[in-house]
Parts: C-alpha cells; sequence; structure tokens
C-alpha cells in the first residue's frame, strides 16, 4: 500500500507541473497585459510610463523561461502574489474561502449518499415498483433542472413565500440548507441511478443464484457480497465530483451568495485578477489528483485483487 501511495504521489508532479504550465502559457497568450489589468484594478490610468514601471515590478521584462522558474518557487512556497483588487496575499484570502467551499461540499455529498445509497438499492429490489418509479423520476428531473434555475425555485418556495430560510450568506445551519439541497439534488439523481444499474447486474451474476440455492438470506447477500461489488462505480462517481465540489460550486455560490472559493474565482475574472486565477487552477488541479487518488485507494482497499494484478503484470 505504501509503495502504491508513493508511485502515485511520484505520478502526480508530472501533472502540477503541467498544470502550473498551461496556466502560464495561457496568462502570457491572453491579450491581457497583467501590469495594466493591475493599474485597472486599482483605478490608476495605465500611462506607458507607469505601465513600464509595473511590467519591471511583476517581472514580466525578463525571459519567459525566467518567468516559469520564479513563478514554480514561488507557488512551492505557496506565494501566488498578491490580488489585483483588494492588495492583500492571494493564500490568505483563499485559506479564509476554502473552509465554506468545503463545508458546502461535504454537506451536499453526505446528503446524496445517504439518500441515493438507500434509493438506489430499494430501486433495484423492486424493479418497475414505485420506488423504482419515484427514483427514475427524480433521476430525469434531476439530470435535466438547471441548478441556477432550481436554486431560484427553492429560494422562492422556501424564503419568499414560506420566509423559513434566509435567502443568502453564511452563518448558521439554515444558511447552509437551500444550497445543499440544490447541489445535492443533481448528485442523488446520478448516483441513484448509476447504483441501480450497477446493483441489477450485480444480482444476475452466477454467485448470487449460488448464495440463493444455499439458503443464505436475502439480506446478507445484497450487504455483504452484491453492494460491496455494485458500489465500485459510485465511489468513483463521488470522486470526481468530490473535487469538482471542493473546487467551488460556482453557480450556486453565485446565487447564494456563497462566500466559497468558485465565488472568488469569478470575481478575479470579472476583474482580471491573474494571480486569484492562477491559483485557482493550481489548486484545482491538486485536488482532482487528490480525490482520485483517495479513489484508487478506496478501491484497493475493497477489491485487493487490484494489487495483486497489479504485482502480476510486474
Amino acid at each position: 500500500m505504501i509503495s502504491y501511495i508513493g508511485k502515485r504521489m511520484i505520478a502526480v508532479i508530472p501533472i502540477v507541473l503541467f498544470a502550473t504550465l498551461v496556466t502560464f502559457a495561457l496568462i502570457h497568450i491572453s491579450p491581457v497585459d497583467p501590469a495594466e489589468a493591475y493599474l485597472t484594478a486599482a483605478h490608476i490610468y495605465p500611462t506607458p510610463e507607469i505601465l513600464e514601471q509595473k511590467r519591471h515590478e511583476f517581472g514580466l521584462d525578463q525571459p519567459l523561461l525566467t518567468q516559469y522558474m520564479q513563478t514554480l518557487q514561488r507557488i512551492s512556497r505557496l506565494d501566488f502574489g498578491t490580488s489585483y483588487l483588494t492588495n492583500k496575499p492571494v493564500w490568505d484570502e483563499v485559506k479564509v474561502r476554502l473552509p465554506a467551499t468545503a463545508e458546502l461540499a461535504l454537506s451536499s455529498m453526505l446528503l446524496s449518499i445517504v439518500v441515493s445509497i438507500p434509493l438506489g438499492v430499494l430501486a433495484a429490489i423492486r424493479k418497475n415498483g414505485w420506488i423504482d418509479m419515484l427514483s427514475r423520476g427524480v433521476s430525469y428531473v434531476g439530470a435535466s433542472i438547471p441548478q441556477f434555475w432550481l436554486g431560484y425555485l427553492l429560494i422562492f418556495f422556501f424564503s419568499v413565500r414560506l420566509d423559513l430560510l434566509p435567502v443568502e450568506g453564511r452563518g448558521t445551519w439554515q444558511h447552509l440548507v437551500l444550497p445543499t439541497l440544490t447541489l445535492s439534488f443533481v448528485l442523488i439523481a446520478l448516483y441513484t441511478r448509476l447504483l441501480r444499474s450497477s446493483v441489477l447486474e450485480q444480482l444476475q451474476e452466477t454467485y448470487v443464484q449460488y448464495a440463493r440455492t444455499r439458503g443464505i438470506r436475502e439480506r446478507i447477500i445484497m450487504l455483504k457480497h452484491v453492494l460491496k461489488i455494485a458500489i465500485a462505480p459510485l465511489i468513483t462517481g463521488m470522486g470526481m465530483n468530490l473535487g469538482k465540489l471542493l473546487t467551488g460550486t460556482i453557480i450556486v455560490e453565485q446565487v447564494f451568495s456563497w462566500p466559497g472559493f468558485g465565488r472568488y474565482f469569478v470575481e478575479a475574472i470579472f476583474n482580471r485578477d491573474i494571480p486569484v486565477i492562477q491559483c485557482y487552477v493550481f489548486l484545482a488541479a491538486c485536488l482532482f489528483i487528490v480525490c482520485n487518488l483517495l479513489v484508487d485507494l478506496v478501491h484497493l482497499y475493497m477489491d485487493p485483487r487490484i494489487s495483486a494484478k497489479g504485482r502480476a503484470e510486474r
């Protein structure tokens, strides 16, 4: 296990370097001059003299290779520079906003797991029954409804008409309810159908028929054998979606004015805040890599045959 983790961590290095290289290249290919963007955000008229001074201050007059190596050195220290908009260190502002995004992501993921696993299993066991029909309806609606529209719909009913929950902001558990429902509804629709299909496929396998002929109770067959294998695609989907949620659910954070990482990124785009954009891309790449690594470790724990297969191939 330790050897596997070590190899995966080594494989992460070129991916992170590639992400930083792409970000660096896009910033320099872009027609937006970082010095001009800084002066615009600071409400300073960009005269040629001031532009030249800021380009020298930012190191933009140096060769590209030198600039890229300096960028890597700063990133290794988690130094992403200063925000053009607030004149505060980018990493300090990110540390303030990441907990809000993590809170929303984990609550949405937890709710989707609690609802989708029993609903997906029951839909497979009671195929074509009313629970199955209900799960299909939830899946169809969740897959087709836009998240921003669902968010505004929840605001209209629960905040405007019923006055039960706050519209925006973060602070109490009431503020978390509507954004969590908005995010988890789509995940519930996806996970329910995914788990239903996987369980139905496993119920047709030979080992299930053998277990039934031996007189093993259906509940034990489902929980100890079928679900352990059928849940593997769900774990993969959860890992990918967790990375997406942790990088900031941009639309939902905008709708509910949630002070998270995604909203911070949107504000940076509109204000051409290049240090913030560079920080976001780097952290997004790292979060996706970590989530994929966690998914692989969970699969390895649940199915040791993966490790045995890897040793056999070597």
